[in-house]
């Protein structure tokens, strides 16, 4: 090997590096944070969208459903003490100010926990802010919970989604 192929060599496994560092950098930057997601229901048309939590000490994730009809739904969730789970609640048209247990619950159609799911089928928990988002979302009773809800029918939405939300996007 000449002295001149062996410096078009070095020159050629150099940019070799520097591609492949960027494609990483790439790859990075092209991954959605769960506070940036946004989730669909296939069969009801329904999404979730996540919004930044802020400073929250208590809320680690801040959401809304969006289903037919224009109905807004909003979301919160917080992780409890003792055995960690991401427990989630969707409320629609709940009083703002001091409100009291009762208050809250009426207005609250759905609270439990939120578990994701990978393309291998691999259960978990729901992530706070700032981790890749996950591909699935399983909102267990979802469905049930929001036919018997004040929300449902008349004015209000008229199609359930399913308990299982896919990643559709992320939101810029």
């Amino acid at each position: 090997m000449t002295t001149r192929s062996l410096g078009f060599s070095r020159l050629l496994s150099t940019a070799s590096i520097v591609v492949g560092a960027m494609l990483a950098a790439t790859g990075a930057f092209a991954a959605c944070p769960i506070e940036l997601a946004v989730y669909g229901d296939a069969q009801s048309g329904s999404e979730i969208d996540f919004t930044p939590t802020g400073t929250s000490a208590t809320v680690t994730n801040t959401f809304r459903m969006i289903l037919d009809n224009n109905v807004v739904l909003n979301g919160i969730v917080m992780w409890n003490e003792g055995v960690s789970r991401p427990n989630g609640a969707l409320m629609s048209k709940c009083p703002e100010g001091d409100v009291t247990g009762e208050e809250l619950a009426a207005c609250t159609p759905w609270h439990g926990v939120i578990y994701t799911s990978d393309d291998k089928g691999n259960i978990g928990l729901l992530p706070a802010e700032g981790v890749e988002a996950p591909k699935m979302l399983i909102l267990p009773d979802l469905g049930p919970s929001l036919r018997q809800s004040s929300a449902y029918g008349g004015i209000g939405f008229s199609k359930v989604p399913w308990d299982v939300f896919a990643l559709k996007g992320c939101q810029e």
